[in-house]
């Protein structure tokens, strides 16, 4: 059997763990995935088992490697992507986790964050890291574990424990505990890391009470990060890329030109913009963050987080138990002429971009004795399209309009989703052939450092576009879409503040 090179990426998610082997071509060669339990504590609070996290990785990653194998696939380099913000400490001598890991959506330190604004600590955060202060980030994650975890300060002062994002723990764990490494764009999301510095910001620390001993190296995004052991895998290959998710997804969406902007729909929904070698502060607060950082160059980029995208539809299936598979809601949508005023905030964990309103809990309005499953799964689609546009409308007003997005994740599959999309937002919508962008994202960094491809036009040269998605509403009828959900999302932030 003729052989041929390949790329393993890990794409460990908020909610699964996969592995991907692509060829040089950037054809999906084999592909391994299994769901975790999600954890639910308390209200607003999400952690996972970093060891459930460790056993699906490795599991997805051994039977991808074998069924690329059996096409006479050699794989030489593997990358990782990741679940940004989760946030893991673990013991350095024995490598086991001192707690759960705590998930990006948690809130649980929602008045630690607020005493911080209080203090006016945020313009000075965000200057230095891109970040707002918000649950969603690592620092107030670590600085929980470190104050209610027995011993953790003590231990994390003497040097015992380390801290890291997924793909650091993932790292460590991989090379049997030789490597303590992230990448700047994972860096970027902790709010300890200063953006324009490109180093653990010692201010930062000291006012999250954080000590500098618990922190990993930062390197480049395409980077040697060690050397796999053989007996994790069944075989020794060189970790050369790493990145978090949406940054991997920019990157697999070739987005390598300033105004180039993608859109990630999995868990949440990420809207993320290239703007070059300059970091952009958001007036609409949307947060500035890196890119990627190649050669030692740093590109960074404007985003705007939801919080909740695919894990509505996903509650649709496991809480109400309305639909058995994802797949079900585009032909439910479809079936009905128009939403008949059912719209749904899916504020499940909070609201992000741009409003900021860690306290929101979803909502349903406009029922009726005629509302079925179908007005709830259609609602729920366009939601995400609806809090898609909200980010837009803070790109907007920090004078950035695109004149097209590229989209990808599971959720823009569904076909009915991406014209909803470009109706409401008015704009081209692109869906590229290979929708698992994230993860070729990893295997774009792997093989650019292991030399496979020579420079970003090289990588550029292989995206395709499987469907554009042209708008089809009058303005009149975008206008009347907007103005329901701008009521909708408005009374569940007035119902926070009262």
């Amino acid at each position: 059997m003729p052989t041929s090179k390949g790329i393993l990426a890990i794409d460990q998610g908020t909610t699964s763990s996969r592995a991907i082997v692509f060829d040089t071509a950037a054809n999906i060669k084999s592909v391994a995935q299994q769901e975790f339990p999600q954890i639910f504590p308390h209200d607003g609070w999400v952690e996972h088992d970093p060891e459930a996290i460790w056993e699906s990785t490795v599991c997805t990653a051994r039977t991808a490697l074998d069924e690329a194998k059996k096409l006479g696939i050699v794989v030489s380099c593997m990358g990782i992507t990741n679940q940004r913000e989760t946030t893991v400490v673990w013991n350095r001598e024995t490598g086991k986790p001192i707690y759960n890991a705590i998930v990006w959506q948690d809130r649980r330190t929602q008045e630690f964050c607020r005493t911080m604004q209080q203090n006016g600590l945020e313009d000075e955060i965000q200057s230095r890291t891109g970040l707002l202060i918000d649950p969603y980030f690592s620092a107030p994650k670590l600085a929980w574990i470190l104050d209610n975890v027995p011993h953790a300060r003590t231990q994390a002062e003497q040097g015992k424990l380390a801290f890291g994002t997924i793909d650091c723990f993932l790292i460590w764990r991989l090379t049997g505990g030789k490597s303590h490494f992230t990448d700047a764009t994972n860096a970027s999301r902790t709010g300890i890391f200063n953006i324009h510095t490109q180093q653990w910001d010692k201010d930062l620390l000291r006012i999250y009470n954080i000590p500098a001993a618990l922190l990993p190296t930062v390197k480049d995004s395409a980077a040697d990060f060690g050397l796999v052991d053989e007996q994790v895998l069944g075989c020794s290959l060189p970790i050369l890329g790493v990145a978090g998710d949406q940054q991997a997804a920019a990157v697999g969406q070739c987005c390598f030109q300033p105004g180039s902007i993608k859109s990630t729909y999995g868990t949440g929904c990420f809207v993320l913009m290239n703007t070059g070698d300059i970091a952009v502060t958001s007036h609409s607060r949307l947060l500035t963050t890196v890119a990627y950082r190649l050669n030692g160059k740093t590109t960074y980029a404007i985003e705007g987080s939801i919080f909740i995208a695919g894990a509505a539809v996903q509650w649709l299936r496991d809480g109400l138990k309305i639909i058995e598979d994802a797949a079900d809601t585009e032909q439910m949508a479809a079936n009905l002429d128009s939403n008949h005023g059912v719209y749904f905030v899916p504020a499940l964990t909070g609201l992000g971009a741009p409003h900021w309103q860690p306290d929101a809990r979803g909502a349903i309005f406009g029922l009726s004795r005629d509302t079925g499953p179908d007005d709830i799964a259609r609602a729920a689609l366009e939601s995400v399209c609806y809090q898609t546009n909200d980010l837009f409308r803070a790109m907007a007003a920090d004078g950035i309009e695109p004149t097209a997005i590229r989209v990808d994740g599971g959720m823009t599959a569904n076909s009915w989703v991406a014209q909803f999309l470009a109706d409401v937002l008015n704009l081209t919508v692109e869906r590229p052939t290979v929708l698992e962008t994230t993860a070729l994202g990893a295997a774009y960094l792997a093989g650019y450092q292991a030399g496979i491809y020579k420079d970003l036009n090289d990588l550029s040269a292989h995206w395709q576009c499987d469907a554009r998605f042209e708008p089809t509403i009058t303005s009149q009828q975008r206008q009347q879409l907007l103005a329901g959900w701008d009521n909708a999302i408005q009374r569940v932030i007035d119902n926070v503040q009262t």
